[in-house]
């Protein structure tokens, strides 16, 4: 699962993600929800292209309704059967949504939740893999909005999304093409966990667990720990 996450400040995307250079501007955010517009990648007539979209499918057949249910994250399991995805999955509407690190809430046995905030050891900026939609209402208006893939935890997150055990797709540099512009067999061998001694995470303060927060200093390391262990 992955719920909230963190956006590169535009030198990291531009020095990892070295295609074009985003025709936009915008602010690298350190608390990303459900519903803000975010920085992706996607194949374009004329190559990869940048784009800013909806995090949240709204999905083609609903012309332009937000849909009732979460679409925030689709599952690797049901990539090519449930409604919501099947159909940017078969057309091949694949995305890459940019980030510095992403977080996971711990939960202790009293039911409390502990955030963490997780990155890669190897890597200022990454990708997530993500399928992109686009709907249209009866009035014309359009909406562009994208899905992050989750799959099953490694141990790394395993230990710390504890509950349901599931962390987002991230893709290893070198699969970033496939993934884009690949066949559908290729960007399925994309999907594979990252490796759990790529990634670091630190226990994190709760002024994250509130959308209306940002700053720098939410992916402060608390002082009591710096390991979900």
């Amino acid at each position: 699962m992955c719920g909230r996450y963190v956006t590169p400040d535009e030198s990291a995307l531009e020095r990892e993600f070295r295609r074009v250079p985003p025709p936009f501007r915008y602010r690298a955010s350190y608390n990303v929800a459900p519903t803000a517009n975010v920085p992706a990648l996607r194949r374009g007539s004329d190559g990869a292209e940048w784009v800013l979209l909806r995090w949240g499918l709204v999905p083609f057949f609903t012309h332009g309704e937000l849909p009732k249910y979460p679409t925030i994250n689709a599952r690797i399991e049901t990539l090519e059967t449930a409604a919501s995805w099947r159909g940017p999955w078969k057309r091949g509407q694949r995305c890459i949504l940019p980030a510095a690190g992403f977080y996971e809430w711990r939960v202790d046995e009293p039911g409390r939740k502990q955030p963490f905030y997780i990155h890669l050891a190897d890597r200022a900026a990454f990708g997530f893999a993500g399928l992109w939609d686009r709907s249209v209402s009866p009035d014309g208006a359009t909406i562009e909005s994208a899905t992050i893939i989750t799959m099953p935890a490694n141990a790394l997150l395993a230990d710390i999304h504890n509950t349901k055990q599931r962390m987002p797709a991230i893709l290893a540099r070198e699969r970033e093409d496939a993934w884009l512009a690949g066949t559908a067999d290729d960007a399925r061998e994309s999907l594979v966990p990252y490796p759990a001694d790529l990634m670091v995470a630190h226990r994190v303060g709760l002024r994250v667990n509130s959308p209306r927060n940002d700053g720098p200093d939410l992916i402060a390391p608390l002082a009591a720990a710096s390991s979900p262990h």
